[in-house]
């Protein structure tokens, strides 16, 4: 359940009430992990997966009411930012209103606070808010686009607008610093419930953001800081051209030589923040695919081996192994099986995937192992019950003969003759599977359909990371159910 989806008046869900009550419909349903999308300040497209910067927090997940709370804002000025439209996320009024309700709340608040000037010593967050500082005062240029002072950190040119801009500074500052306390007391709130947060790394990081900016030495640039090497994806079955993601690729041979200390670094913020950390594109961390920038598909690229047993020896030396989990889809090869076994992280079993006719399906509920994670889908999957709705006959006829094939071998009755049926029987499969933790999307939980698809990859749609859900979704009769099934599978 992504925290933007929960419901709320302000147009996008945020680390207030809903989210608490979010935990309390959990703890009712008798569950112990929620997964959640990644936190960060989303950029063009509203994908948590581009970032202005890896470790930042979103500033529309700072809750209004909690503002009001704290007087920082009024209730007229918080009514002004009310949103009708309880379907999707508008992201465009939300750039118009939230940021100047953030300026009014940043102008009533006590700077002197203790806490606050804590933070502000730690300065985690000083080069996030100098980089803020300058996109705006640039007209929001990216940051390659910006005069050569700012572009390639001129420490003098930084040190001059630092001292005209400190009101400015100080602003984004304030912004992470309220996200950060309210994201704390969540968390808090959750484990106090017995309920983990599992939080979600991108593994690539956006061009223009704080994290390139501040260390363009480890990807691979030009004197120009525009990239020499993007990433992306070959041609497969589902697309001809490949995908080109257009991400900056990482150069290993600079990280080696420090012992992959931002590598470190990032794993250890973003455990400070989540209990458990899904890897997204873990296949990309023992081999990627990168293509010459400029070039208009994915055609033409090449695959570069990555250090990884040094990579994550380095890592293994200050994290715990434990809390982190493999996102092993896509073109998986034996060098990512072989890493996956000798690194002994759960990968990921995705039962949408699972029923296509083959009895070798990896993902098949009676074929998974118990270090894994199964899934009825991902946020990049459609809904079960739109999964099933869209199918062709051919597909849907593999898809009912499979469930009703893995529910005999498991011992599960099922009907799976209508779409409900054959929904309620998948999910059944995923808990009574082998593997360790079973999540399940609350669109599957909810019978939903493709309307409320998280994400389409490959397209640009007003949908995607837009998807909002309503109060009564999350009744008692829901959390009963989740809990009746956890408990006959003694999950």
């Amino acid at each position: 359940m992504p925290i933007f989806s929960l419901p709320n008046n302000y147009g996008i869900g945020s680390f207030g009430k809903e989210s608490y009550k979010f935990i309390d419909f959990l703890k009712r349903a008798g569950q112990t992990v929620w997964q959640i999308l990644p936190l960060v300040q989303t950029g063009l497209g509203n994908s948590p997966y581009s970032s202005v910067c890896s470790y930042s927090f979103n500033p529309y997940f700072i809750s209004v009411d909690l503002l009001k709370e704290q007087n920082l804002i009024t209730e007229e000025e918080a009514r002004f930012t009310l949103s009708n439209n309880d379907e999707y996320i508008d992201y465009g009024n939300l750039y118009a209103v939230r940021y100047p309700l953030l300026r009014k709340a940043f102008l009533r608040f006590n700077r002197n606070q203790k806490d606050f000037k804590e933070f502000l010593l730690e300065q985690d967050y000083y080069d996030y808010a100098l980089f803020m500082a300058i996109k705006f005062a640039s007209g929001q240029k990216h940051f390659y686009e910006w005069e050569d002072g700012f572009k390639y950190r001129d420490k003098k040119t930084l040190e001059i607008f630092s001292r005209d801009y400190s009101e400015e500074i100080l602003f984004w500052q304030f912004v992470q610093f309220i996200a950060k306390k309210q994201w704390t007391a969540l968390k808090d709130y959750a484990n106090r419930n017995s309920i983990k947060i599992m939080g979600d790394m991108p593994l690539y990081v956006a061009l223009d953001s704080v994290d390139v900016w501040k260390n363009p030495e480890l990807f691979k640039l030009d004197e120009n800081l525009s990239p020499k090497k993007v990433a992306g994806v070959p041609p497969d079955y589902f697309c001809e051209d490949g995908q080109l993601w257009g991400n900056p690729v990482y150069d290993y041979a600079v990280h080696q030589k420090d012992g992959y200390k931002w590598w470190v670094n990032r794993l250890e913020k973003a455990l400070e923040i989540y209990d458990l950390v899904r890897i997204d594109h873990f296949r990309g961390l023992d081999r990627y695919y990168e293509i010459d920038a400029g070039k208009t598909n994915a055609k033409e690229g090449v695959w570069i081996d990555v250090p990884s047993l040094e990579l994550f020896s380095a890592i293994h030396q200050k994290i715990d192994k434990k809390r982190i989990v493999a996102e092993d889809l896509g073109m998986i090869d034996d060098g990512v099986r072989e890493l996956l076994k000798t690194l002994d992280y759960p990968g990921m079993k995705v039962l949408s995937f699972a029923f296509d006719g083959q009895d070798n399906n990896l993902y098949l509920p009676q074929s998974v192992n118990e270090n894994s994670v199964c899934y009825t889908g991902t946020h990049d999957n459609d809904t079960l019950i739109g999964l099933i709705n869209s199918s062709s006959e051919w597909d849907l006829n593999n898809l009912k003969n499979g469930v009703k094939k893995s529910l005999e071998l498991l011992g599960i009755d099922g009907d799976v003759q209508d779409s409900k049926g054959l929904k309620n029987a998948i999910i059944e499969l995923g808990y009574r599977c082998k593997s360790n933790l079973f999540i399940m999307p609350m669109q599957d939980a909810l019978g939903l359909g493709t309307e409320y698809r998280i994400n389409e990859p490959g397209t640009i749609k007003d949908q995607n990371w837009a998807v909002r859900f309503k109060t009564e979704d999350f009744s008692k009769q829901v959390a009963d159910k989740i809990r009746e099934l956890t408990e006959k599978y003694n999950r």
